[in-house]
C-alpha cells in the first residue's frame, strides 16, 4: 500500500528544496517527521506539511495501516514556472531575475510492499 501527495507551484527554487529532500528520502515516517520538525529551511516546513498530506491520503483507503511501517519510497521536486523580472543595471541596461518555484512529489510505501 502507497500514498501520494504534491504541492505545486512553490514559492522556493528547486535547488535549495532538493537539499532538505535529499535528507528524508528512503528514512521511515517518523524519523523523517522528526528531521523536518528540527531543520531550520523553509523547505523543511513545506516537505513537512506534504508528507502529512501523505499519511492523511492513507486514510481515503479501506484498509488498516500502522504509520510506523511506512517510509518514504519515493520523494523528488521539479521546476515549476518562473516569475520574470527586471532590474536595472549600469549604463541604463536591464538585467532580468527569474523567481523561481517548484513542484514537490512524495510518495510513502509500507516496507514489506513495492
Amino acid at each position: 500500500m502507497q500514498a501520494t501527495a504534491k504541492a505545486k507551484n512553490l514559492k522556493q527554487s528547486p535547488y535549495k528544496v532538493r537539499q532538505i529532500l535529499d535528507i528524508v528520502r528512503g528514512k521511515n515516517v517518523n524519523e523523517a517527521i522528526n528531521t523536518l520538525k528540527f531543520t531550520n529551511k523553509k523547505a523543511a516546513k513545506i516537505i513537512l506539511k506534504t508528507l502529512n498530506s501523505a499519511i492523511a491520503n492513507l486514510s481515503s483507503n479501506d484498509e488498516a495501516y500502522d504509520v510506523d511501517k511506512f517510509y518514504v519510497k519515493t520523494a523528488f521536486v521539479d521546476g515549476g514556472p518562473m516569475m520574470k523580472r527586471w532590474r536595472a543595471a549600469a549604463m541604463g541596461r536591464a538585467v532580468r531575475i527569474l523567481k523561481r518555484s517548484s513542484h514537490l512529489t512524495i510518495i510513502i510505501s509500507q516496507k514489506g510492499s513495492n
